[in-house]
């Protein structure tokens, strides 16, 4: 009797290591339109994929706040999120601490955005190629301020305590006519509500320059421009300025 249990678990073992393997290794399945799952299933997957990318990071919780943000208010699908987090992964120089080089198969002096993300407050480097750099969008709750958490030197943009943000590169350094211009607005969301303030449009199309509250300031969400006006929201206020 006992050597019939032995061999029928040991069949039965057999026959289910198969299943259990590939379920193992079975990604969990995440639709394209992540707004047909709950907010609890929205960050399960969105982390899970974080995790997978990364080797077993976890997800800064700005990030993913950010991102639950983009499913729900700007309909970011999926494979939107995953194409973000691949390129966050490597604006930082990845999970393991690297160098912090741009986007594969770019040229870091031709790349028009360079991302570069100060994760568990540590300082990155990120090369741009660039003799300057200036902040294009934040992406972090931390507040991005020149000189004191971020800054770019060398051919470099410097990330630290938190600051993650996108750059682009700094007037004077397109070789192109009309830049350096020094025409800039302020705009300000008091009491979380959304404020417009008029916009030349001659000038081209706004850009932050210098992030001047708490509240981040990230373009879509709390920003934007349109019909000749910047409009801030959330809490938002910064100065603009052109590239």
């Amino acid at each position: 009797m006992k050597r019939c249990l032995v061999v029928c678990l040991t069949a039965v073992l057999a026959f289910a290591a198969p299943a259990l393997q590939a379920q193992v290794n079975t990604r969990a399945y995440a639709p394209e339109n992540l707004r047909t799952l709950s907010v609890n299933d929205q960050q399960r997957v969105i982390a899970q994929e974080y995790a997978e990318q990364s080797n077993g990071r976890r997800i800064p919780d700005d990030q993913m706040r950010f991102y639950l943000d983009q499913v729900n208010r700007s309909n970011w699908g999926f494979s939107r999120i995953k194409q973000d987090i691949a390129t966050s992964l490597r604006g930082t120089g990845g999970w393991n601490g690297g160098g912090g080089n741009p986007w594969p198969g770019t040229n870091p002096g031709h790349t028009s955005v360079v991302r570069c993300e100060s994760n568990d407050n540590r300082q990155r480097s990120c090369p741009t190629g660039w003799s300057s750099a200036r902040l294009s969008r934040q992406l972090s709750n931390t507040r991005c301020v020149e000189g004191r958490n971020w800054g770019s030197r060398n051919g470099s943009v410097w990330v630290s305590g938190g600051c993650r943000a996108e750059f682009v590169q700094g007037r004077g350094g397109w070789g192109g006519g009309g830049g350096g211009s020094n025409y800039n607005v302020t705009c300000s969301s008091t009491g979380n509500r959304t404020q417009t303030c008029a916009w030349d449009g001659r000038q081209g199309r706004p850009v932050v320059i210098e992030q001047l509250s708490g509240s981040a300031c990230v373009e879509g969400r709390s920003w934007g421009y349109r019909g000749g006006s910047v409009w801030v929201s959330n809490g938002c206020r910064a100065r603009f300025g052109v590239r």
